[in-house]
């Protein structure tokens, strides 16, 4: 069978891990031979201490008893932490991966662009030292005991592998049966969580139309319904369940009366305490089968975590780290670029765009609804990856150009501001290390310095989650001061004066001028006339063409000239009215 990458990816942090499991399953080894440790004792006080009736026997072989329970605990607990540490470390070598692949997936509008990812990498790694994976480590203490029932007697020996297929029976249809609905129950928890979640970001709106009630309605149905799902395979597995224990127990009770039958007919080898010795082992034998049975669902669930990190994986490959270049100057260029969303298809919302803009350079974007100002705005910042064409950043392609080297040289303000818990000062330098000089210039730029100070922390004052703190224009010059922080050679801003005042667009247009003066390309989208006066060069789009491109008054004279009716043509003299 071929092996994906995204198979590899994770089996080869499984693989890394295998100093641990080797480790623990020598501990369970170990643990499971002191197992027999109460058995023994038990022979050995009915055959050595009833016999002889010394005290200092008794004592010596309880004192030794209780040192093998000890060991035994000690060997529980190592083996325990060790699985606990090789969780720890597969967590480390894959949630920077996973994170990004969600992200990665999010940009691209591709399924695993959610949370979710992160809840199965936590399961994977819980299952490491779950009840489930430690069971099953105890599968070779499992053939130990069974090859001491056939060396005991063949008879107690094949009545145990009876036993155990019976009890694989259980298991397989335990797994036939609760499979299928423990699947469909987390699905269903899981869109029951993401409509709450969406419920609760948009609190204002569902309060002030009094939609509460009727999107509780829809989540109390979603709930109910991963509630029953989950009760029907409770159901199923613990039927499963109390069958394997039933088997477990009556093994130890067959063995013990074939083991006295079998002493009866002097086929039993050791003599008479052979036969607690094999109702003891007959059950050991089975314990490891019955303890997956009982976990079963920790198995389904973890299994089905690993599929869906696997699915991630494969659908966002890990991106090459390439060669590293040089900062960017600011010359932009714009090649027979055609680009439509991630995820979605052939369909092109940009067709045939091309400009270029040299760096202080002011471009426009203007264009009615749907015409892919947007759509653009995401493709000059590396975002989307075209169809066809290029966007080059000083030749070079932008959308390959590593964001962790372009970011600090890029400035991006998109249409719906986001800003993040932290304080103010933290939001402007993009969560990076504060430079306080430079995060006050970007305050100062957009005219938000005097309004910081009036703060109750100035710039280390928090701003809640999303700037729930500020206004929206307030949020909108935090953003704009964040997309200015250390003067980066390109910024493109979406709709920058959709929230703002009078003051706010004197802010801005200072800000363009003083910046685009130092050398910074601008991009602005715009549906505002009065954004205009801020740029020397203009580009119209219209249905996801260009349909202009070129100095400002050239473009708009064109506009007008395009506009302006044409002049009223003399009627034909067969239509002219004739006179009376």
């Amino acid at each position: 069978m071929k092996t994906t990458s995204s198979s590899t990816e994770l089996r080869a942090a499984l693989a890394a891990l295998k100093p641990y499991f080797v480790r623990a399953g020598g501990f369970s080894l170990l643990a499971g031979l002191l197992v027999l440790a109460p058995s023994v004792y038990m022979l050995e006080v009915y055959d050595r201490v009833v016999n002889s009736r010394s005290h200092l026997t008794l004592l010596m072989l309880t004192i030794a008893v209780l040192v093998a329970y000890a060991l035994m605990e000690v060997l529980e607990w190592a083996r325990s932490e060790i699985m606990r540490t090789a969780s720890v470390e597969l967590d480390s070598q894959l949630r920077e991966r996973i994170f990004n692949a969600i992200f990665a997936a999010r940009l691209q509008r591709a399924g695993g662009g959610s949370t979710q990812p992160l809840s199965d990498l936590k399961l994977v790694c819980d299952f490491l030292f779950s009840p489930a994976l430690l069971a099953l480590m105890e599968a070779p203490i499992a053939l130990l005991m069974m090859v001491l029932l056939f060396m005991i007697s063949p008879v107690l020996g094949w009545s145990a592998v009876v036993f155990a297929l019976l009890q694989v029976t259980v298991a397989w249809c335990n797994e036939r049966r609760t499979k299928p609905r423990l699947m469909e129950a987390n699905r269903t928890s899981f869109a029951a969580q993401q409509y709450a979640d969406s419920s609760l970001r948009n609190a204002e709106v569902i309060e002030s139309m009094g939609m509460l009630q009727n999107l509780q309605g829809r989540w109390l149905e979603k709930q109910r319904r991963f509630l029953a799902l989950q009760a029907q395979a409770s159901e199923s597995a613990g039927g499963f369940q109390a069958l394997g224990k039933l088997l477990q127990n009556t093994l130890g009770s067959l063995l013990l009366g074939l083991g006295c039958w079998l002493l009866l007919h002097n086929q039993l080898n050791g003599g008479g305490g052979m036969m607690m010795i094999g109702s003891i082992l007959g059950g050991r034998m089975l314990a490891p089968l019955v303890q997956a049975v009982a976990q079963w669902q920790a198995v389904v669930n973890v299994r089905d975590a690993w599929g869906r990190l696997e699915q991630l994986l494969q659908a966002v490959p890990q991106r090459a780290q390439g060669m590293a270049l040089p900062a960017p100057r600011g010359r932009l260029q714009v090649e027979q670029l055609v680009a439509g969303a991630p995820g979605g298809g052939q369909a092109s919302l940009l067709r045939g765009i091309s400009f270029a803009l040299n760096p202080g350079d002011v471009l426009a974007v203007i264009g009615p609804s749907a015409s892919g100002k947007t759509s653009l705005a995401r493709m000059l910042v590396g975002l989307w990856p075209a169809q066809s064409g290029k966007v080059r950043l000083d030749d070079a392609d932008i959308h390959g150009w590593n964001k962790k080297e372009l970011g600090p040289h890029l400035g991006y303000l998109p249409q719906g501001v986001e800003l993040f818990d932290g304080t103010v000062a933290e939001n402007i330098a993009r969560f990076g290390p504060v430079q306080p000089a430079q995060v006050e210039a970007a305050a100062r730029a957009v005219g938000m310095h005097e309004f910081i100070l009036e703060l109750p922390g100035g710039y280390d004052s928090p701003i809640g989650d999303g700037g729930a703190r500020l206004s929206g224009g307030q949020r909108q010059r935090l953003a704009l001061a964040r997309a200015l922080y250390g003067q980066p050679v390109l910024v493109v801003l979406d709709e920058p004066n959709s929230s703002l005042d009078d003051e706010g667009n004197a802010a801005l247009a200072h800000a363009i001028h003083s910046a685009s003066a130092l050398g910074t390309t601008f991009v602005v989208i715009t549906h505002l006339g009065s954004a205009l006066q801020l740029a020397n060069k203009l580009l119209v789009l219209r249905d996801g063409r260009q349909q202009a491109f070129g100095p400002r008054a050239e473009v708009l004279a064109a506009l007008a000239q395009a506009a302006r009716p044409a002049p009223a043509q003399p009627a034909p003299a067969a239509m002219q009215a004739t006179p009376a």
